[in-house]
Formats: C-alpha cells, sequence, structure tokens
C-alpha cells in the first residue's frame, strides 16, 4: 500500500504559519517595527499605502545586516535572538521566533534594503510568495528598509476577508500607537497615502503620550512609580474625572512589550475604585520590569499574552502602586461614608434661608420675596426639558401598523390594538413604562423604545437629506489626534445627514458650527467627544453598513437613559409614537421593546 504522509513544501508550510502570524496589514506592522527596534534603531518611518494593502515601508537607521543575514533573515526560525533553550527563559528583545519575515514573505512581494556601517555597499534582495527572485549589491545608506508590497496577492481568500480602509488603518494606527509608546526615545513618523499622520520626535513618556493622544492630555495624567526587589513600575494614570465609558486607552507593557492581561487590569481598575463610574474606563500607560525569568512570553505568536510565575504578588504590586499615585495628588472619593443617601430626608427648615445678624427686616424681606418668586420654576424647567426629549406629538394612525421585521413574535392583531390617549401610564424605576389594556398590561422598555423613534426620525433625516438642525451661538471646536480625525473623516457625510454642520480646520480640528436639534447632556463640546469615542470603538460594526451602524449608535447616544423621569403626557406621546414607528417590537440593534401580560397570565400568578 502506498505511504500517504508527505512532508510539506516550505512555501506551503510558510502560508500556513502566516495563517497565525501575519491576520492583516497591521500583523506586518507590528513585526517590521519590532525588528527595527531590535536592530537599534534611533529614527523609524512607516509608509502605508490604500491602509497597507498596497504598500507597507518601514525604514530605520538601524545596525542593518550582512549579506548571509540578509538572506538567511526569510528562512523558517532563523533568528538573531536565541541559540538555545535556556534563552527562552532570557528573553529581552521583540523577536524571537523567526517566524515573521518567512510568513510575510510567503504572502506578499518583499523588497529588503540592508547595510551594516562597516560595510561598503548593502545588500538588496526580492522575494514573491516566498520564490526567491534576486539578490544584488546596492550602494545605500546604514539601516533596513523593509518594503512589503501586494500583500495576500497569492491567497485572494484571505484578501477578501480584509476590512474597509479606515478599520484597517485604524488596527495599524493601534500598533503604531503600542510600539511609538513603548519606545519613548526613538523618533517616530508615520504616513498613510504621502500624507503625514504622525511626527513624534524622541523623548520622554509624557511628551510622547501627548505626541499621540493630544494636548488635551498634558494636564489629565499623573505619574505613577513603584519599586522593589520583585518588580518596578513606572508610567502615568489618568485622572479620575476622565475616565471613559469605552475602553482603548488602557496600555500595560512588561519589559518594554505590549501585553493584554485581564488579571493585571483588573487590578488598575480596583484601585479607582469609588473614583469612578462603574462602567468608566480610566486611561493608563504603565511599565512592568521584570526578570524574565519569571515570566512566559512564549504562549502566542503575537506575543501580546503573557504568564507569570506569581501574578498574585504582581497584582497586589500593581493595584498598591495606582492607589499611591492617586492618594498622592489627593484624588480621593468625595463621599460621606456615614451617610445612606437613599435614607437621607430632608424638612422644611433646611430649606429656609439664614440671614446674617445685621441683616435688616427690609433686606430679609426681599431675599424671601425673591424665593417666592422662584418657587416652583425648578419643577416647570424639570417638565420643559422632557418635553424637548425629542418626543414629538403624533396621532396614532386609523389603520393597524404593519410590522416588518421577520423576528416580530406578537401578532399584527396585538401590535395594533389601540388605548385612549389619555390612558393611565405610569413609571417602574424611572425605566419601564406600564399601561393597561384590554387584554392585560403592556410593558414598554422605556430607553428601547426611544431608540425606536429617534431610529426613525434619523433615517426620514437621510432620505429627505435635510436635516433639522440648530445653530450653536458659540461654534465649538475640537481638536483630534491623527486616529481620531481619520474616523472622523470616515464617517463625516453620516454626521451631515444627521444635523451636523461643521468644517475642517488645518492641524486636524473641526469647528461644529450647529448640532442636530434634540437636547445634550452637558455641554456640546463634551457630547460631540463622547459620541466620537463611541464611533472609535464600534468600528468593526461600521464595516457591516456604515450608515446604519452610525444612526444605530447616534440614536442610542441620544436616548432617554435609565433614571429620566417623565410625566403622564411624556409617556403617551412615547407610547403613541412607538406604534407609529416601523417596528415597535425590537429596538434598532434588536432588543425587545415591549412585553404583554394577558389577563389570563396574570391569575396564574395569583392561583
Amino acid at each position: 500500500m502506498q505511504d500517504i504522509i508527505r512532508l510539506l513544501p516550505d512555501s506551503l508550510a510558510n502560508q500556513i504559519a502566516a495563517g497565525e502570524v501575519v491576520q492583516r496589514p497591521a500583523s506586518v506592522v507590528k513585526e517590521l517595527l519590532e525588528n527595527a527596534i531590535d536592530a537599534k534603531s534611533t529614527k523609524i518611518t512607516v509608509v502605508v499605502q490604500d491602509a497597507g494593502k498596497t504598500l507597507i515601508q518601514v525604514v530605520d537607521n538601524g545596525i542593518g545586516m550582512s549579506e548571509t543575514d540578509a538572506r538567511l533573515c526569510f528562512e523558517r526560525h532563523a533568528t538573531s535572538k536565541i541559540r538555545e533553550t535556556q534563552d527562552l527563559f532570557q528573553i529581552r528583545t521583540m523577536g524571537f521566533r523567526g517566524e515573521a519575515l518567512a510568513s510575510i514573505a510567503a504572502v506578499a512581494k518583499v523588497e529588503l534594503k540592508t547595510k551594516r556601517e562597516s560595510d561598503d555597499l548593502g545588500t538588496h534582495i526580492c522575494i514573491e510568495g516566498s520564490q526567491f527572485k534576486f539578490q544584488e549589491e546596492i550602494a545605500s545608506s546604514t539601516g533596513t528598509v523593509m518594503t512589503v508590497k501586494s500583500l495576500f496577492f497569492n491567497v485572494p481568500a484571505r484578501r477578501n476577508f480584509l476590512k474597509s480602509n479606515p478599520v484597517e488603518m485604524r488596527h495599524i494606527l493601534d500598533e503604531f500607537h503600542r510600539v511609538a509608546l513603548a519606545n519613548p526615545k526613538i523618533e517616530f513618523s508615520l504616513f498613510n497615502n504621502d500624507l503625514e499622520i504622525y511626527h513624534l520626535p524622541a523623548g520622554k513618556l509624557s511628551q510622547r503620550i501627548v505626541g499621540i493622544f493630544g494636548k488635551n492630555y498634558q494636564k489629565q495624567i499623573v505619574p505613577c512609580a513603584e519599586e522593589s526587589p520583585f518588580l518596578k513600575i513606572s508610567g502615568y494614570i489618568g485622572k479620575p474625572q476622565n475616565a471613559k465609558k469605552t475602553r482603548g486607552e488602557q496600555f500595560l507593557f512588561v519589559n518594554y512589550r505590549f501585553v493584554k492581561h485581564g488579571y493585571l487590569h483588573h487590578a488598575i481598575v480596583q484601585a479607582f475604585e469609588d473614583l469612578i463610574a462603574k462602567e468608566a474606563h480610566p486611561f493608563y500607560v504603565l511599565f512592568l520590569e521584570i526578570d524574565p525569568k519569571h515570566i512566559d512570553i512564549n504562549v502566542h505568536p503575537k506575543k501580546t499574552e503573557i504568564k507569570f510565575d506569581d501574578e498574585r504578588t504582581v497584582y497586589s504590586i500593581i493595584h498598591a502602586a495606582v492607589k499611591k499615585a492617586l492618594s498622592i495628588h489627593h484624588f480621593t472619593p468625595s463621599l460621606d461614608f456615614d451617610t445612606n443617601a437613599n435614607f437621607q430626608t430632608f424638612s422644611q427648615k433646611d430649606f429656609t434661608p439664614s440671614f446674617p445678624k445685621n441683616t435688616s427686616p427690609r433686606e430679609k424681606s426681599n431675599l424671601v420675596n425673591w424665593q417666592n418668586l422662584y418657587e416652583g420654576l425648578e419643577k416647570r424647567a424639570i417638565t420643559d426639558e422632557h418635553f424637548q426629549l425629542g418626543i414629538e406629538e403624533t396621532k396614532l394612525e386609523q389603520e393597524s401598523t404593519i410590522i416588518q421585521s421577520r423576528a416580530n413574535q406578537l401578532s399584527q392583531e396585538s401590535n395594533s390594538e389601540k388605548v385612549a390617549t389619555e390612558r393611565p401610564v405610569f413609571q417602574i424605576q424611572q425605566e419601564f413604562l406600564v399601561a393597561p389594556m384590554a387584554s392585560g398590561l403592556l410593558l414598554i422598555h422605556q430607553q428601547a423604545a426611544h431608540e425606536r423613534i429617534l431610529y426613525d426620525r434619523f433615517q426620514k433625516y437621510h432620505e429627505t437629506q435635510n436635516p433639522p438642525s440648530q445653530q450653536l451661538l458659540f461654534p465649538v471646536e475640537l481638536s483630534l489626534n491623527p486616529a481620531d480625525f481619520q474616523l472622523f473623516s470616515d464617517i463625516q457625510s453620516e454626521l451631515q445627514a444627521l444635523g451636523f454642520l461643521f468644517e475642517v480646520l488645518e492641524g486636524h480640528k473641526i469647528r461644529f458650527n450647529g448640532v442636530p436639534t434634540i437636547p445634550m447632556k452637558g455641554s456640546e463640546k463634551e457630547w460631540l467627544e463622547q459620541l466620537l469615542e463611541q464611533f472609535k470603538n464600534h468600528q468593526d460594526a461600521l464595516k457591516v453598513n456604515k450608515q446604519d451602524t452610525v444612526l444605530k449608535m447616534f440614536a442610542k447616544r441620544a436616548s432617554l437613559k435609565k433614571g429620566t423621569t417623565l410625566n403622564p403626557t411624556e409617556m403617551n406621546l412615547l407610547i403613541d409614537q412607538l406604534f407609529a414607528s416601523s417596528n415597535p417590537n425590537f429596538a434598532p440593534d434588536g432588543t425587545t421593546i415591549l412585553v404583554q401580560l394577558g389577563a389570563e397570565e396574570l391569575r396564574n400568578w395569583f392561583a
């Protein structure tokens, strides 16, 4: 019987290995940057075209390679970083597996130009899909230029799985940020489609943070440092008041290598307990320096996973270091822990004005009259605000509402059941609405219902291309970092269709002159920053249907939140508009909006 086991050709083995090492253009950028750092470079330039799909080029002024090394570096498991098994426990370089260049050359067209300072001429090598094309001597400056063209040209299925250019560019920026933050003493530049995105001169870590994330961070970070015989910690943490509701600006480095470690992230977040909201995420850039023998980085080809031989000790030291930094800079919770706010009561005398001893009777009378004049206006202001929450008064159409979603589980007959305009409606926990029907009770999720109403309204704005907008008395300027500006450029047409009026200024600045006619919690600038933050951390969703995703996210951002009190008129208007919407059963993201409890079901509870 014929043998069936065969040794795979090197080209095929390299393509298989590339599946783990080279997942997208950002993977190539990461590997080439790490090689440039290991080459002791002081200046590194990254050039990409079409988000890396067409071209990725990394130029460094490192030590370069000899002619033999230049040819050998493309072989599998060829590395200068380790020699024997014991070296795996003393790794201080970024790369060590010897797989990256072989994997990249297996799925792209690669050119290498390199020269050592001691050599008169450099070496030029060209490889396409693991096939060696030529090698020659050339005149070159000291250092290495690695050019990767037509990524996945010979693996079309892999190329088809790549996302849109903005999404892939965002991944490249993420990798660039991590490497640049870990090496503030190296000068970095990044060009995309011939435009300079970043130029980061060598300097201190604080300067690098400001250079990447913007000048606003200059006053938002505080140093964090701790040193023990086992572990040294250094870096910066964000002030509690600047914590964001979305993740993405948390950077943890172990021996200057970026890692993802949920257990240690928990240690940092716990140090902020009672200082930030539960759903908020603090900013941090922290470096852990530890003897390599206490860690194992040989866990995954991406090398972002790491194991410690004593995680509990590392956890405790990090937690204590962050706590200490917060304490030194006087970030303590301004709460009276002896008072339970849930049971705190007030009497009339708590609101009675007090007067200095020398106050005349006439002055006291005037103050009391002013107080009486404004009495009740606060309640009226709250009510007026609720009427402006985007719930417009509409009437239910006489015909039955047609439900378009296939996911609907409620019958068309029950959805079209009419309730009187002045139906008795009440709130539960300022989150749910309850209304009686002939067949029982109707429970409505307040925020999900409002999301559906706003989503339908924003869709009409897109269709008519004439969204209502309110001019700002004082235009708002936002200064964005290059990564956020890249995202903004991708969704600016969708924002204009929602009612945003803006102009793009030099230096990655945007001036907003008008905003949609919806109420905004806090200042317009804060609202816009949080909206952009929401888009930034949900870019994967933008790849499916950019317009639809933007509408969904904007509706969620502008909808009524849990804890909003509505008066009976507003509750009835909300229900009327819900049943006049395109799909009263489900919110745009698929969340259930309403539940019906029939009379029989209610009786069974008391049986």
